[in-house]
């Protein structure tokens, strides 16, 4: 039996132990998976309010607005919350490639066999 929170119409994100949820950000025109990244409450609250893609990054233990530092930040068109509101989709306009290394998506690769690709 699905919950309130499967079904329903309230905003209840279901953060993981470490007050996280997955966030899949594409991009709005193409809708092309862009990256993966994680926020907390603080990041949710940030990228609602701003317009602009906010995560938690595991690493440094902080807040951090994509683009703080290369200005490709991530201009939000719409959030999407999953059936069990622990993960969302971040539909983006983006000012610049997505991924740290300069490639459009941090999705630039594929497995073939034990190996990786470059996607063209």
């Amino acid at each position: 039996m699905a919950d309130q929170r499967d079904t329903g119409l309230t905003l209840d994100p279901k953060f993981d132990d470490q007050g996280l949820l997955t966030a899949i950000v594409t991009d709005r025109t193409t809708r092309e998976i862009l990256m993966v990244a994680h926020m907390n409450a603080e990041a949710l609250t940030a990228t609602r309010s701003t317009g602009q893609a906010h995560f938690w990054s595991r690493s440094r233990q902080r807040l951090w607005k994509k683009g703080e530092s290369s200005n490709n930040v991530l201009n939000v068109a719409e959030i999407r919350i999953d059936c069990d509101q622990d993960a969302v989709w971040l539909i983006c306009d983006p000012a610049g490639p997505a991924c740290h290394t300069g490639a459009r998506t941090c999705f630039f690769r594929r497995i073939e066999g034990d190996g990786l690709v470059p996607v063209a």
